[in-house]
């Protein structure tokens, strides 16, 4: 393992250990043994289970909108990629290390390095697309459900700017797609303010792929919005299917422990929290996600079970994460290795 990725792994699993010791520790009574008591072995199963069936819709995003472009990706192959994503998305800020590794597994699919940008750029396109159309459906449907639960002035706040924010940003990437030239100036204004410290005629070769990627970017667009609409159609309906069973989970484990299901308002705190979590922060959102999660339920359930359920919660969606994503990372080193020995052994003939 790179010494990067296990630095990081050290400090992300650290902190969230570290937050989930204080939230148990100050939330556990009588009343949590209670709870755990009556925890069926199923229902963690149940929970479990819709992870996995999310990562498999995720998987099928991925294949349908290559399919899209004019690429056959394996649904193993998308599957291992997902997996594989989980890892380094877990050990760093906003998960942002797992774009590359989707990328980078597309691409060794055979699809084009600028399609396959387009596809993970994409695929996050697509979730805020999710995330604005069903945060206005919750909230409305929520309404005075919401208000009932004399909710801080300042968490209703966030959650509607939260909304709006979403909305803002799906509105302008639309109108970068329909004026690519606006685009190309923005990534090359930040291509010089990261690349300031380089030899000039490296920072020109830089603009020039980065020029060059941003058209390929467009032309796969251009398929999307053409032929490859119905990859685009299927991609959107498998990220609503996704993000329901990964949204799902936090009501089947309050079912467990005995808080009933809350679906709307789990529903409307999950797509919050999502959404803190692809902020920066922290790696894997370590801590942040702990205290934006405890905050957020600790309005509608008891605080007995607050410590226990955060703990299940990460549980499924942050450390199995982990373990599934070293796994499929290995597989996909293994193959690396092979596939180098492969070409030594032909350049070698």
């Amino acid at each position: 393992m790179n010494p990067q990725h296990k630095k990081w792994i050290w400090i992300s699993v650290g902190l969230s250990t570290l937050f989930l010791i204080g939230l148990l520790y100050f939330t556990f009574d009588e009343s949590t043994i209670t709870a755990l008591k009556n925890l069926s072995p199923f229902i963690i199963l149940l929970a479990l289970a819709c992870h996995l069936v999310a990562l498999i819709f995720w998987a099928l995003r991925i294949k349908v909108m290559a399919y899209g472009l004019g690429y056959h990706v394996g649904f193993l192959h998308c599957l291992n990629l997902v997996c594989a994503n989980l890892f380094l998305a877990a050990i760093t800020p906003s998960q942002a290390g797992g774009e590359p590794v989707r990328i980078h597994e597309l691409y060794r699919a055979n699809v084009k390095l600028g399609d396959a940008t387009a596809i993970v750029i994409m695929e996050r396109v697509l979730d805020g697309v999710i995330f604005g159309i069903g945060g206005a459906i919750m909230l409305f449907l929520l309404g005075t459900v919401w208000q009932s639960l004399n909710v801080p002035p300042s968490i209703t706040t966030a959650i509607y700017l939260t909304w709006f924010l979403v909305s803002i940003g799906v509105i302008l990437f639309a109108i970068s797609v329909r004026n690519p030239a606006l685009l190309k100036r923005l990534m090359r204004w930040i291509s010089i303010y990261l690349t300031k410290k380089w030899e000039m005629a490296r920072i020109e070769k830089f603009l020039l792929k980065v020029d060059r990627e941003v058209d390929n970017f467009h032309f796969s667009l251009g398929k999307f919005i053409g032929k490859g609409k119905a990859g685009l159609f299927l991609g959107l309906l498998f990220t609503a299917l996704f993000w329901f069973f990964e949204f799902i989970i936090a009501s089947v484990l309050l079912i467990g422990l005995g808080q009933g299901p809350h679906f709307l308002e789990s529903l409307v705190s999950q797509l919050i929290i999502a959404i803190i979590m692809m902020i920066p922060l922290t790696p894997g959102g370590a801590g942040v996600a702990e205290i934006s999660i405890s905050s957020i339920y600790g309005l509608f359930i008891s605080t007995s079970v607050i410590g226990v359920f955060v703990l299940l919660w990460r549980i499924i969606l942050y450390y199995v994460n982990i373990a599934i994503g070293l796994v499929s990372s290995l597989l996909i080193v293994k193959r690396e290795v092979g596939s180098g020995k492969d070409d030594q052994q032909l350049h070698n003939r």
